[in-house]
């Protein structure tokens, strides 16, 4: 059952809030953090990415940068201030997106759950993504940045998020894209219940941050040896995790452009792919309204691609709109074996909307896009219960937590 801790948070004071907290590191470029950061001295990406304060050929693996990471993080520890709470406590996280809202908890997640598969994961990790990450924790002995968490709905949970949210609320701002942030403190009458109503949970999901967590499991390594009085309850046991019931979450598709037809010209790609399980016809919108139906554009226009077969009668993964683009159009016609590694395929997230994918197509930058219908949770679930790993880049999720609200010093 799931081991979730409350912990004593590094916070902004409210009226601070909005000019500390930003988009997560790893949906940004750092010429794009740069410009983010620019003018505020208080940005959160001054410690997530502070290779933004360097000069810009620098490494951003380089030993400057992790130092400058730690002086800035102790730098807003004083000018904020940001300030860790007097004891440790669970506390209640809400981003509001046009109607959209999804609310959660924020609370520390063991990593012995997550080595032992409570915590599910979906997702391969790079092994330099995780150095970037565990060296950063290691550097500033601190979690900056939550791992987003999912679980099947609990009316125990529900309950307690629900007086909550009745309290006046630690900070309540609206980012400069529209999204509302607001916390709570959950109240300590409430703590024994929730530690109980989460230990009731058979099982967590890893909605996004799989790289955050897996460095989150290699730093414990390394404290732990580093530890002989090793007990098991140290802060270095547990990871920055904000949890939404599953009901909540808002996923996007994650789109695709190629860079070419390998040879072909768009006539003779129609003609390949009439020798494709898909059945393809002209498209009455740029977006599928249901799985097992992919959008093409190529050659100024937008094609439907409907799967003869029934999704439903394949293995979990490969039922996937992602993998059935990927295993009879992407690999066999357009030989991108692996779209992890290949420079020829670029994934677009759907915030960017399907105006990006015919862009993309319309300036040559792509010779043809793809625009597919969401993952839905219940089969990320699924993928995550079989053991199973998920295509590259099959799930985009909104709205997007924001680091430096709620911070995990080890």
């Amino acid at each position: 059952m799931a081991d979730i801790r409350p912990f004593a948070a590094v916070m902004p004071p409210g009226h601070q809030a909005r000019k500390v907290a930003e988009l997560p590191y790893d949906v940004m470029s750092a010429d794009e953090a740069r410009r983010m950061a620019a003018g505020n001295p208080l940005s959160f990406l001054r410690v997530a990415r502070a290779e933004i304060d360097l000069p810009a050929d620098i490494d951003p693996h380089a030993d400057e940068v992790y130092e400058r990471a730690r002086r800035n993080y102790q730098a807003l520890r004083r000018e904020v201030p940001l300030a860790a709470d007097v004891r440790p406590r669970y506390y209640v996280y809400s981003l509001k997106m046009a109607v959209h809202r999804q609310t959660g908890i924020v609370a520390a997640a063991a990593v012995d759950d997550y080595d032992s598969g409570v915590i599910r994961k979906h997702e391969k990790t790079r092994k330099d993504k995780e150095d970037d990450r565990t060296r950063h924790i290691l550097t500033l002995r601190s979690q900056t940045g939550p791992v987003f968490l999912t679980y099947r709905d609990t009316a125990a949970i529900d309950a307690i998020v629900a007086r909550t949210v009745g309290d006046t609320p630690l900070f309540d701002f609206a980012a400069s894209d529209g999204i509302q942030h607001t916390g709570w403190r959950v109240a300590d009458r409430d703590t024994d219940l929730l530690q109980r109503a989460f230990a009731a949970v058979p099982r967590l999901y890893i909605a996004d941050g799989h790289h955050r967590a897996a460095s989150a499991s290699r730093t414990r390594e390394a404290l732990r040896r580093d530890n002989p009085a090793h007990h098991g309850r140290e802060e270095y046991n547990a990871f920055l995790s904000v949890i939404f019931p599953a009901s909540q979450l808002r996923i996007l598709p994650y789109n695709r452009v190629v860079v070419d037809l390998q040879g072909r010209t768009p006539e003779a790609f129609r003609e390949a792919l009439s020798r494709t399980p898909f059945q393809v016809v002209p498209a009455d919108s740029p977006t599928p309204t249901r799985s097992g139906v992919v959008h093409m554009y190529l050659d100024g226009r937008w094609w439907s691609l409907t799967y003869n077969g029934d999704p439903r009668r394949l293995p979990p993964v490969d039922s996937l709109d992602v993998s059935l683009l990927q295993n009879h159009i992407l690999g066999p016609l357009l030989g991108i074996d692996d779209p992890r590694t290949s420079r020829r395929v670029d994934f677009v997230g759907g915030i960017r909307g399907t105006g990006e994918l015919e862009a993309r197509v319309r300036s040559g930058a792509a010779a043809v896009a793809f625009s597919m219908a969401p993952t839905t949770i219940e089969q990320l679930m699924a993928i995550s219960d079989a053991d199973q790993i998920m295509p590259p880049k099959s799930t985009w999720f909104e709205p997007k937590l924001r680091d430096g609200l709620f911070i995990h010093d080890l």
